[in-house]
């Protein structure tokens, strides 16, 4: 975030526009919306100021000076001269004005954003001055979004803000509100029916002071990383926990979409270092939500594929706890899309399979190898970096040819997202070489021939490196 956005009460307050054309209109139809007591000053306004502000702001032809920025919240310089603007908003800000330069970001202390004006509801997007055709073109499809009688809803919810609060103890007030907006109460706002909505907020109080609010977890895939990955469902889930338990495969980029005020609790275990033991987790979980929270349990990739999603559904369950998962891009999927990799394809791999390079201790995997050597289709292993040498080997022996592609793919779908490819016989020289360290996946198979995009490393390259 470049800057942070502010709603900056102006009714009333003293605002100055500097200049007279269509870019000081602009600004001074903006000014006047939000009730500021405005000035405009240059030496010649134009004839659509004077004729729509007439009655409205203070028109001073002349030049401005800086005793004209004393006592100012804001001030727009609305000028095509870049000297003279540079000039005016250096005498503002000395008078102790916040200053917009327009078309000029590098000189402003604020920019002004593509607004939705709905009365009580305003929504602005700012690009912070990169960008703002796209802001506008953001702002009409949000416009679409909003309700016709959205202005009518805040109303309503206005006049039953002191009685919620009489009525409603503080911790559940938040829920309460979310069920009046997200229920029938809202419902019935918006399609006008004031008296049904009046009725049902009348229950909706009396339940609130009878009943005491159940605890759920949802049990959420995260996917691989890319926060455009997330389901929509994933994502108001996370917008409506009340505290949320998150794994370290879960991006810093998906956190920040999650309600700025719930408690975050991380619980990640990597190889060997659990920092939360699994039946710690699910006592958290359990007791979270008997306590009447709303529980989110994020977890990279799919809770259900490698992800000890079914033990923690299953504890839940036992203790009496309503449970819901939402499912997740797994990170084979993310990864082969992110890499162009199919993992299956009709004229080289005709199945895919999914296991895990992870076993207790230093053991190495558990696995039918003889029966995946065979398979000669797609094979995915997760969390095998760390034994990608006995992997290799394994599938030798029984048999899998040594110059089967392979394809190593590290923070795949991520900004910092790595592949190193190879044959299987440099199965382990590729991890080594290549400095992965996870999470990664290994795909072996002759789809891997075709991993490309970001991050790309091939295996001629890592042994020049080493050379």
């Amino acid at each position: 975030m470049n800057s942070f956005p502010i709603s900056f009460r102006l009714k009333n307050r003293p605002v100055v526009i500097v200049g007279g054309g269509d870019s000081a209109l602009q600004k001074a139809r903006l000014a006047v919306a939000a009730g500021a007591s405005l000035t405009v000053i240059w030496p010649r306004i134009d004839q659509a100021l004077h004729e729509e502000l007439a009655d409205r702001a203070a028109l001073i032809e002349c030049t401005p000076a800086r005793a004209d920025f004393d006592k100012a919240a804001l001030v727009f310089v609305a000028i095509e001269d870049e000297f003279e603007a540079a000039r005016l908003a250096r005498d503002a800000k000395s008078a102790g004005a916040l200053v917009n330069v327009v078309d000029r970001p590098a000189l402003c202390d604020f920019t002004t954003p593509s607004i939705v004006d709905r009365g009580r509801l305003t929504v602005a997007i700012s690009t912070g001055g990169a960008g703002p055709v796209f802001a506008k073109s953001l702002r009409e499809k949000i416009e679409a979004l909003i309700p016709a009688r959205a202005d009518a809803l805040l109303a309503f919810a206005d006049s039953y803000r002191e009685t919620v609060k009489s009525r409603v103890p503080h911790e559940n007030r938040r829920r309460f509100w979310e069920d009046v907006f997200g229920g029938p109460v809202a419902a019935a706002a918006l399609a006008g029916d004031d008296s049904g909505a009046h009725d049902l907020m009348a229950g909706a109080l009396d339940r609130a002071q009878s009943a005491t609010r159940e605890g759920v977890v949802h049990i959420v895939g995260a996917g691989p990383g890319d926060p455009e990955l997330l389901t929509l469902k994933a994502l108001r889930l996370l917008q409506s926990a009340d505290v949320i338990l998150y794994d370290r495969l879960v991006s810093d980029e998906i956190l920040a979409l999650a309600r700025r005020d719930a408690d975050r609790l991380y619980v990640g275990k990597a190889k060997a270092d659990h920092a939360v033991p699994q039946d710690e987790i699910e006592t958290r979980m359990i007791a979270l939500a008997r306590e009447g929270k709303t529980v989110v349990r994020l977890k990279g990739g799919d809770p259900f594929v490698f992800g000890r999603g079914g033990e923690e559904l299953d504890a839940l369950q036992a203790a009496g706890v309503k449970a819901h998962v939402t499912p997740g891009v797994t990170a084979a999927t993310g990864c082969a899309a992110a890499t162009g990799m199919a993992l299956t394809h009709r004229d080289h791999a005709q199945a895919v399979t999914f296991v895990t390079g992870h076993a207790r201790g230093d053991a190495d995997p558990d696995l039918d190898w003889e029966a995946l050597a065979n398979l000669k289709n797609t094979l995915v292993v997760y969390m095998g970096v760390g034994k990608a040498d006995a992997i290799a080997h394994r599938l030798m022996e029984h048999g899998r040819d040594r110059a089967t592609p392979v394809a190593v793919v590290e923070n795949g779908t991520r900004e910092n997202q790595i592949i190193v490819k190879g044959a299987l016989e440099d199965l382990g020289a590729l991890v080594r070489d290549g400095g992965i360290k996870g999470p990664a996946l290994l795909v072996i198979g002759d789809v891997a021939q075709f991993a490309s995009g970001a991050g790309l490393i091939e295996l001629s390259q890592l042994q020049r490196s080493a050379a």
